[in-house]
């Protein structure tokens, strides 16, 4: 018996040294959400990119602050088998079989995550929902793998947003296509209005 609580001890004790050690240690909140979204890919759709001298890049100048308003885009000529969906040159907007989706401003000024709550966005990621109560968030938005996020993690994330400085930037709406399956020519209908709280 001795035996046997000594092994769940150590083994207790090695896996909680194992977790601790899987996650840097952050002095705060705002760290950690800095961290986590750079490691979750945040800035490879939410920052247009520019050419650099070793070829695309994000603009930093830019950061996080969605496709650039003025620059609604009209669908890609794609041919060829294999091909479902395609980016556009700024890496902020998207063409698949949902239609054009453009990625959102998601700093903090009022065009982008300013007057949000951390309830709604939290709502938001869990639900797939924009402020998590409204429209659908839009392909190719990973919220599904995003959902899977602890609470804390997702208010680190948030905490960090609203630390962004502003940048003044509405993305274009999206162009949504017909439901698989409509009759030729039925338009899309428009994105539902989202409810604030």
């Amino acid at each position: 018996m001795k035996r046997a609580l000594t092994f769940v001890v150590v083994t207790l004790s090695l896996t909680t040294t194992i977790l601790q050690a899987a996650g840097p240690q952050m002095a705060s909140t705002g760290d950690r959400g800095r961290y986590l979204v750079g490691i979750m890919g945040c800035n490879d759709c939410h920052t247009p990119f520019k050419m650099g001298p070793h070829g695309p890049e994000p603009d930093m100048a830019r950061f996080l602050s969605g496709h650039p308003a003025g620059m609604a885009l009209q669908p890609p000529k794609i041919s060829g088998e294999g091909w479902m969906w395609a980016g556009a040159v700024t890496n902020t907007a998207f063409s698949g079989p949902w239609g054009i989706t453009y990625a959102p401003n998601i700093t903090s000024d009022a065009t982008g995550i300013g007057p949000w709550t951390e309830e709604n966005f939290l709502k938001a990621i869990k639900t797939g929902k924009h402020l998590g109560v409204g429209r659908p968030i839009f392909p190719p938005m990973p919220w599904q793998a995003y959902s899977r996020a602890t609470d804390e993690d997702l208010k680190a994330v948030f905490a960090f947003l609203k630390t962004v400085p502003a940048i003044k930037n509405q993305a274009p709406e999206a162009q949504l296509a017909p439901p698989p399956g409509a009759p030729a020519g039925a338009a899309a209908a428009p994105p539902a209005p989202a409810k604030k709280k």
